[in-house]
């Protein structure tokens, strides 16, 4: 599926860079998932190892300060331990099974990385993993931006309550409505914002709700995270009850067979490359948002070189 997505896709045309410091920051990071107990030294580890979070930050934030591409790496880190724990693990099986786990990051995350307010005893190593990233966005003086990410990380917590219910009924939800609950599911939009951080990049507040920014933004997202359903899918499939995945809600809704819906997931990816090629240029004339616009155009290359390489998918 590696080679049939290569195939079908349009390269984005960025340039491929990747940070000096990647193959240090990937071991600081791997030490503190085992440190903090996200994952044992046993299959979880290796799982997470070749997940290789530490090069998609690399190539997400490929100039930024090392200490800020850490924590960007150390985020990515924190999303596929979740993440895993959700679709290989058991945990996303059914809303009332995650709902107390939900319940008690969220409680970490209403402490906004206050140091004085550790995470409650029952939040266990992902409320301490999620504590330790808000604390230290919190100690970078953003108190706008951490507010931002602590509100994009609630959407995903709560959006994986929605993935869970459709995997407990065996539901295919509609398209559009996949499409927007994707953008939270992917934890797309917390990483961009910690790479907004590395480069000091985000925009005022008015600029913020900007439609066309805003429209960008979700396309930023949303080629994020169809890329990553491309390149998945071969392995996600595998799983009957999960069709948490773009090509298997275009087959359902549109009555494709696979090749035939992951043509379409494909071509739905390179139309949206070429409208956000379209509304960036329309925004590239404000040097205001070179920062914000310079990360986006970076997450959109470094999935697709990552999900090359790394071997989350095999």
């Amino acid at each position: 599926m590696r080679s049939t997505a290569v195939s079908a896709l349009h390269e984005p045309p960025f340039a491929a860079r990747r940070h000096a410091d990647t193959d240090e920051v990937a071991t600081q990071s791997l030490a503190w998932a085992r440190d903090l107990g996200l994952v044992d030294a046993g299959a979880r580890w290796h799982r997470l190892r070749r997940a290789a979070g530490a090069e998609l930050a690399g190539r997400a934030c490929p100039q930024a300060p090392t200490d800020r591409l850490r924590l960007l790496a150390d985020l990515i880190t924190w999303l596929f331990v979740m993440d895993d724990a959700c679709d290989e693990d058991g945990l996303g099986a059914q809303p009332t099974r995650l709902a107390p786990t939900v319940g008690v990051l969220l409680d970490v995350l209403d402490r906004l990385g206050d140091p004085a307010a550790p995470p409650p005893a029952a939040a266990g190593p992902l409320g301490l993993g999620l504590h330790d990233v808000c604390r230290r966005v919190r100690e970078q003086g953003r108190p706008g931006l951490l507010l931002r990410l602590v509100s994009q990380l609630r959407e995903y917590l709560l959006a994986l309550l929605w993935e869970a219910a459709n995997r407990e009924r065996r539901r295919v939800p509609g398209l559009a409505e996949y499409v927007q609950m994707r953008r939270h599911t992917g934890g797309a939009r917390p990483s961009m914002t910690l790479t907004d951080l590395a480069y000091d990049g985000l925009p005022t507040p008015g600029r913020q709700v900007d439609p066309q920014v805003l429209a960008l933004d979700d396309l930023s997202a949303d080629l994020v995270c169809w890329c990553n359903d491309l390149f998945s899918h071969r392995k996600e499939r595998q799983v009957e009850a999960d069709a948490q995945n773009l090509v298997t809600v275009i087959a359902a809704q549109h009555g494709l067979d696979d090749d035939g819906a992951f043509r379409a997931a494909a071509d739905r990816f390179n139309d949206a490359l070429a409208r956000y090629l379209d509304r960036e240029a329309d925004l590239a004339a404000d040097p205001s948002l070179a920062p914000f616009l310079a990360a986006r155009r970076a997450w959109i290359r470094a999935t697709y070189d990552w999900s090359l390489r790394a071997r989350r998918y095999d």
